[in-house]
């Protein structure tokens, strides 16, 4: 209808009337850009806030992530340290103990990622939505961190680990991967985590079987050197963790306190 009575007073030479007719529909495509840009606003802001709330919630398991990794090879190095003292004469253990802890060195641990919101933000160019910079920050720079994977790596091609599997008798490691083997601990569950490696356990093998076992582990040669690199490797792991990433670790933290207060 506008369209037709500017045609309209065109034809008339109306100029004036031609001039409101322009001022009017010039005046509705602007606001209409204007609606337009304020439902995409509204639409974008809306994203953000879902994808911060996402990232939060991933950052908060990742807290508790590392945690677990502080607390389960803490827990590997310890067991290593006194497989080697009982090994050295320092302090004496059972056949049975000597055996778990050897066993326990071996060990890794790896914790499933929460990153897809990290993940799906950067894929599509928009890390722009969070407009919390510390926030931003923080998921920057733990997802694009190796040291995790690192950590990982090491304890899966770990020496120590080749020489124990392929030394000891199957029925043997079957025995410690049953009675004492790792715990699974529900993510969030941080009183879990002391227990994930570190508890009570017998392996139950006759105490011939436990004698050749630890005599393996007495007269190999390569035994106690590379249990002492197995050590060497989880204690440098464990000082990233816990020294030079420090700030990332508080970071988290302050993050998870935060996601579980809101």
């Amino acid at each position: 209808m506008r369209y037709r009575r500017l045609l309209e007073h065109l034809r008339e030479q109306n100029w004036i009337a031609v001039a409101i007719d322009l001022a009017i529909v010039v005046a509705g495509v602007f606001i209409g850009i204007q609606v337009a840009n304020w439902n995409e606003g509204r639409a974008t802001a809306r994203r953000g806030e879902v994808f911060t709330e996402r990232l939060r919630d991933d950052l908060r398991e990742e807290a508790w992530g590392y945690e677990m990794q502080v607390g389960y090879y803490t827990d590997v190095a310890a067991h290593g340290r006194r497989a080697l003292d009982a090994l050295a004469g320092r302090t004496p253990l059972s056949d049975d103990a000597l055996l778990i802890a050897a066993y326990r060195a071996t060990q890794y641990n790896g914790n499933i990622r929460r990153r897809a919101a990290y993940d799906e933000l950067t894929a599509r160019g928009e890390i722009g939505l969070i407009t919390d910079p510390a926030l931003r920050d923080l998921a920057q720079r733990l997802y694009s961190s190796s040291m995790f994977d690192y950590i990982v790596e090491e304890g899966r091609t770990s020496t120590y680990r080749t020489w124990f599997r392929q030394s000891l008798p199957h029925d043997v490691q079957h025995a410690l991967s049953e009675a004492c083997g790792d715990r699974n601990v529900p993510a969030g569950d941080y009183a879990g985590i002391d227990a994930s490696i570190d508890y009570p356990c017998a392996t139950g093998l006759p105490a011939d079987t436990l004698a050749a076992a630890v005599a393996l582990l007495r007269n190999d040669p390569q035994a106690v050197p590379l249990m002492r690199l197995r050590v060497s490797d989880v204690e440098t792991g464990l000082q990233n963790l816990t020294f030079f990433f420090a700030d990332l670790r508080s970071a988290l933290r302050a993050a998870a306190a935060s996601a579980q207060e809101g």
